[in-house]
């Protein structure tokens, strides 16, 4: 099911900005702000869709979530006008949103606590392939460049998530629905989790580097040639395919996580120390060895992160709440996208070689933060009362 979706999405994303821009009649602000929007509505419903999961329970969440995905993902390229564009738009990035939660608590109903980490590095591993295979057809379309390709793309994404849809259907049914729980609300009194998720939002910021910055910073600040930006996350990609499962082999509970993200946030600013070095010029082959550098440091950092921030998501969320707690924990990333684009490209294409130890400082002082963090969350959870049911 990961795969199947990763697929469609891997074609989605290299082709829908274009689609918008050169063939649906949208201006690059309007498709951006668009995008914002869809965003930060996945964002503001992300609470009430983890309270949703766990009403309904995940296995009948997952399922109306990735039909809903695939039902917007299938109006997209018959939108007409711009209030149509975003009412489809902001349906998709709700479903998202949504969906990212339900997928995590359904694991967590049909897997033994001890395995969840290492299944979900496999299937992050798989997903990584479906999304590169995906880009592979996307970029058929964009070597085509006409409306009818680009429709064709987005409708096998729709297809993709429809079949998602059907495969989630026939899986157990993994945790029972919980009609009877607290409100939403609950998990913001939970303040070590809540800060748990905080600080996972900032270790996020890291989601738009490979897209949409390093791209940027290669073209504009650097000697390196453009097609460098393809390569580097050509790199990630395959890393994570290969690697992904290995590195969380290190993460057994939550002290081993808490002390992975913290080497994840240490990584990373050794990640950005690198990329700053390729400002300014010089031999673009050195520039392009340092690139490839940072760029291993960057992927390491990111498999690290996700490993320890699966097991810390898993292991401190009471049973029979997966929905709400990993709705609240992943909102960092509709944030990230929403925040990320602004906040990176203004402070490393705008200040350079302090702007990239600026954002490691940041990410490297989150990881730092989640140690003690997560030893309160801990704490708090062996004095916490079993939830109380309604």
């Amino acid at each position: 099911m990961y795969l199947v979706s990763a697929v469609g999405d891997g074609a989605f994303l290299v082709t829908f900005a274009l689609f918008f821009t050169r063939h649906a009649g949208l201006s690059p602000a309007s498709f951006g702000l668009g995008m914002s929007l869809a965003w930060a509505a996945g964002f503001l419903c992300s609470m009430p869709l983890g309270e949703f999961v766990d009403r309904i329970g995940a296995h009948r969440a997952a399922v109306v979530l990735a039909a809903g995905t695939a039902s917007a993902v299938a109006v997209l390229p018959y939108t007409r006008g711009y209030a149509a564009f975003l009412v489809a738009i902001c349906a998709y990035g709700i479903c998202q949103s949504g969906l990212t939660a339900a997928r995590q608590a359904l694991l967590s109903g049909l897997i033994a606590p001890a395995e969840r980490t290492r299944v979900r590095a496999r299937l992050q591993s798989w997903s990584n392939g479906g999304l590169a295979l995906g880009a592979l057809v996307g970029a058929l379309a964009l070597a085509v460049d006409t409306r009818a390709g680009y429709t064709v793309v987005l409708t096998m994404d729709a297809v993709a998530f429809a079949t998602a849809a059907l495969l989630l259907s026939r899986l157990p049914a993994g945790t029972a629905p919980q009609p009877g729980v607290e409100p939403a609300r609950v998990v913001l009194r939970d303040r070590p989790y809540a800060m748990l998720a905080l600080l996972n939002a900032v270790m996020l910021l890291y989601m738009p580097l490979l897209s949409l910055v390093l791209p940027l910073w290669i073209a504009q600040a650097t000697g390196a040639p453009t097609w460098m930006a393809a390569a580097v996350l050509a790199i990630n990609t395959a890393s994570v395919m290969v690697f992904q499962v290995r590195v969380a082999r290190r993460v057994t509970d939550v002290p081993t996580a808490a002390r992975t993200v913290r080497a994840a946030g240490l990584v990373m600013f050794a990640a950005c120390a690198v990329f700053a070095t390729t400002a300014g010029g010089g031999a673009a082959w050195l520039i392009c060895v340092a690139l490839v550098a940072g760029t291993l440091l960057q992927v390491l950092a990111e498999m690290l992160q996700s490993a320890g921030s699966w097991e810390i998501s898993f292991a401190l969320t009471p049973e029979g709440r997966h929905g709400l707690y990993q709705s609240m924990y992943n909102s960092g990333i509709p944030l990230a996208r929403i925040l990320g684009p602004v906040a990176l490209t203004g402070l490393i294409l705008g200040h350079g070689m302090v702007g990239w130890l600026v954002l490691g400082g940041l990410i490297a002082t989150a990881g730092l933060i989640t140690v003690p963090v997560s030893e309160w969350a801990q704490r708090h959870r062996s004095h916490a009362a079993p939830p109380r049911r309604g």
